[in-house]
């Protein structure tokens, strides 16, 4: 079976129904006056001044203040800049029209916490909300520009905080809501933030998460920081700086409601969204009003067909880019968002499915790895809810392997449903690759570039690659592209815009098939070069998890005396497994099997667990630093950092022996 799924990888499973050419990308193709969706990209990506100003005109969403230029790149591509001169604050459209208009009373956001807890802000009361809030930051002294860091779980405030913020003209800094008080502190510190918004805890897995013990920590350590805002949420005893820290309902139960949204530019920062380097301080992200929220928007109205009757859940937490982007681009759409606190396995198996059945979600996203957390849980779990209102999957922050893939287009999209492979990150705004709703689908496939994005794939010589891994390039600028790192341009440049002239190198390795699908192969610093072949790594783990008691691998490459470098396969056994003694040697030559016997990894071990960050993505730079007793760089992100000492000692254990 696990062989059929892999061989079945590029034949198409899912074509849409005629009901499907009624989606809203098709709906902008025809009002445009074309008629395939090949048209609008060919076109879009020799224009893309043309393409932007369609956009916004269809979405309807209106400037304040006219824009006399759609794109300025008189600086060049890495700092084009759109929407010249124009004045847009994404709020207006995010909160305060809904609120204005004939939808007040639909239901704009839905909260369940991980005790069961729920919340439900129609959109008239989301708007209060987000007003009150935003009068108490103006009492503060927060004004545009501040920047305020937001160290929140995914509760209804971190929503209201981040849209408060962003009507003042305030910058948003979110950051995870599981790091340390150290990877808050450098965060906080890099953007000179003024104020922190914070909880007493959080709930996770039936537990109380201190985030106030944290936040204490990292204001210590953060000495710009002059406020904190503390929202009750578990209610327990909490340390207290009478001269610096607020109450949320203290300062929200009379501030002034009626807050007008600041008069923002279209390219005036909203928030800095930081990423972890391999070296270094993490990466600030620039993001402006008219960049990222717009590019969350279009992507989920083209991609995803989002729009006001559909229910939005996304399993993300603020400090991921898919949390902003959830809020942002959902509201602005006029859908329901749906937040969860929790994890998706708790306090049962089939919590998510309970969610998807109680809130009536229609638009459900998340990580490739949570589907292989669930799948060992078995098919029954899934089975036993009311999916029916599910319409359109989604999936970002990892790549698939068939097996999943396939378990989650039949068992909770019962084969009706597409999925929407979506691939970008926090610098791009949104995604370069993806499927849309109107195309045939094949497992892990992406249909290509989303609308507007002008990408390609090259070799070493930067011309186009096809039938092979090259690196997944963008040849022309776009909404939601970020407006550089903070503070630091010379890097911003080194890091997307220093391989090829005027092209963006986003470090991913692709490949587009013969047959038309794109595929992401893995970072460009994963890649593995085994004997002049260079093969991702999802390859590499797609083989092994063919074997029928792998539920997970990961693959690095390490240095090799002949070949140059050779593949190191780590692998989580299914649950029950029972012949875990010769799991390593099976899965070696289950991969050369697959893949051929010059890419039989040079060893196999089986763990407990991987190294992940909290949004599930597998964390390869560290195995492999870890493996090869290197330093590990910036582990902030990491959730589970346990997972590490095992592969530690699993490399230096190998160093003493012979390579097999």
């Amino acid at each position: 079976m696990d062989e059929q799924i892999a061989r079945d990888e590029h034949q198409i499973v899912w074509r849409p129904s005629g009901q499907m050419d009624q989606c809203r990308l098709q709906r902008f193709i025809t009002a445009l006056g074309l008629e395939r969706p090949e048209e609008l990209q060919e076109r879009a990506a020799g224009d893309p001044a043309w393409y932007w100003d369609a956009v916004v005109k269809h979405l309807g969403f209106d400037f304040h203040r006219p824009y006399t230029r759609v794109l300025e790149t008189s600086r060049g591509q890495p700092w084009a800049e759109f929407f010249v001169d124009g004045g847009f604050n994404y709020i207006e459209h995010a909160v305060d029209r809904p609120a204005a208009g004939p939808y007040a009373g639909r239901e704009a956001l839905i909260w369940e916490g991980d005790d069961g807890d729920t919340r439900r802000l129609t959109a008239a009361e989301l708007a209060d909300e987000v007003d009150r809030f935003a009068g108490a930051l103006r009492r503060l002294g927060i004004e545009p520009g501040d920047r305020v860091g937001l160290f929140l779980p995914m509760i209804p405030e971190a929503a209201i905080a981040m849209l408060a913020c962003g009507k003042v003209g305030a910058i948003v800094i979110p950051t995870f809501s599981g790091y340390g008080a150290e990877a808050v502190a450098v965060r906080l510190r890099d953007a000179d933030a003024k104020l922190l918004i914070t909880a007493d805890g959080a709930r996770r897995r039936g537990k109380v998460v201190p985030m106030k013990v944290t936040a204490d920590a990292a204001m210590e350590l953060a000495p710009t920081v002059q406020r904190c805002v503390v929202v009750r949420r578990t209610g327990e005893a909490v340390a207290w700086n009478g001269e610096r820290d607020r109450w949320w309902y203290d300062m929200v139960t009379d501030a002034p409601a009626g807050t007008p949204a600041h008069p923002t530019g279209a390219n005036d920062p909203y928030m800095i969204i930081y990423t972890s380097g391999t070296t270094g301080r993490p990466k600030g992200a620039v993001h402006v009003h008219a960049g990222f929220p717009i590019k969350a928007a279009h992507d989920l109205a083209f991609c995803f067909d989002l729009g006001p009757p559909d229910r939005l859940l996304w399993l993300s937490d603020l400090g991921w880019m898919m949390g902003p982007w959830l809020i942002a681009g959902g509201l602005m759409l006029g859908a329901t968002i749906v937040l969860f606190e929790g994890t998706p396995d708790y306090p049962e198996p089939d919590r998510l499915w309970q969610m998807v059945e109680r809130h009536r979600v229609s638009v459900l996203g998340l990580a490739p790895t949570v589907i292989r957390a669930l799948m060992p849980h078995g098919e029954a779990w899934p089975r036993k809810r009311d999916l029916s209102s599910l319409r359109i999957l989604g999936s970002t922050g990892e790549t698939w392997n068939p097996r999943p893939w396939r378990w989650y287009f039949d068992q909770v999209g019962g084969g009706r449903c597409p999925i929407i492979n979506y691939s970008g990150g926090t610098e791009t705004g949104g995604g370069i690759v993806g499927c849309i709703p109107s195309a045939p689908q094949a497992p892990c496939a992406f249909t290509g570039p989303v609308p507007g994005m002008a990408a390609d794939v090259v070799g070493d010589d930067g011309l186009p690659l096809r039938g092979a891994v090259g690196e997944l390039v963008v040849r022309q600028p776009w909404v939601g592209m970020t407006k550089g790192f903070w503070r630091d341009p010379e890097r911003y440049l080194e890091t997307y815009w220093s391989r090829f002239p005027d092209v963006w190198v986003h470090g991913d390795w692709a490949e587009i098939t013969d047959d038309g699908f794109w595929y992401i192969r893995g970072r460009s610093d994963d890649t593995l070069n085994i004997a002049g072949k260079r093969i991702g790594p999802a390859e590499v783990e797609s083989a092994a998890v063919a074997h029928p008691g792998v539920q997970e691998a990961a693959a690095i490459g390490v240095p090799h005396p002949v070949k140059g470098e050779s593949a190191v396969v780590f692998v989580i056994a299914r649950p029950g497994w029972g012949e875990r003694e010769s799991l390593a040697g099976d899965v070696r030559v289950t991969v050369a099997s697959q893949l051929g016997g010059a890419l039989r990894p040079e060893a196999v071990h089986v763990v407990s667990d991987l190294p992940r960050t909290r949004n599930a993505k597998i964390m390869r730079r560290i195995i492999r630093a870890a493996y090869l007793g290197q330093p590990l760089g910036d582990t902030s992100a990491l959730e589970n950092p346990h997972a590490v000492e095992a592969i530690r000692l699993s490399g230096a254990r190998h160093a003493r022996e012979e390579p097999g």
